[in-house]
């Protein structure tokens, strides 16, 4: 009896570890902020970290920049953080951003692109559709 005990919770926790693992990689838990890091003139810089704080927790995502600038950090947010703070730092630099999305929309990929050129840190507009739509071809192109 005691074997058909442990089976049995340890069946029920794989279930219940697979579930919150793929609920974790559904597109509204997910968060991505892109963007390029440049200096005054334009020029990309590689190798800066950018560092994203959830200003409600304190938790931090880290990033860096590629040979091109680019950077891309992916956070952990829900359909109950649209409206939130969070600052983007890259070395002394910060800004602050709130989180803006349609709660209902779990199709599209959730995100912004915050450029930092210079001193400056600029939004701008980005849309993401959903890898997986593309994947299967159901995503406006």
């Amino acid at each position: 009896m005691r074997r058909v005990l442990v089976g049995l919770a340890t069946l029920v926790g794989v279930v219940l570890v697979a579930g919150v693992t793929q609920a974790e990689h559904e597109v509204y838990y997910r968060y991505t902020l892109l963007g390029y890091v440049k200096d005054a003139r334009g020029r990309p810089l590689h190798g800066r970290e950018v560092k994203i704080v959830r200003d409600k927790t304190g938790f931090s995502y880290l990033g860096e920049s590629d040979a091109k600038g680019l950077y891309v950090v992916v956070i952990r947010l829900g359909d109950e953080s649209v409206g939130e703070r969070l600052t983007v730092r890259m070395g002394t630099l910060s800004t602050r951003m709130t989180v803006r999305f349609e709660p209902g929309n779990h199709r599209d990929e959730r995100g912004t692109r915050m450029d930092i050129e210079g001193a400056r840190f600029v939004e701008r507009a980005a849309w993401f559709p959903s890898t997986l739509a593309l994947f299967l071809g159901t995503a406006p192109r």
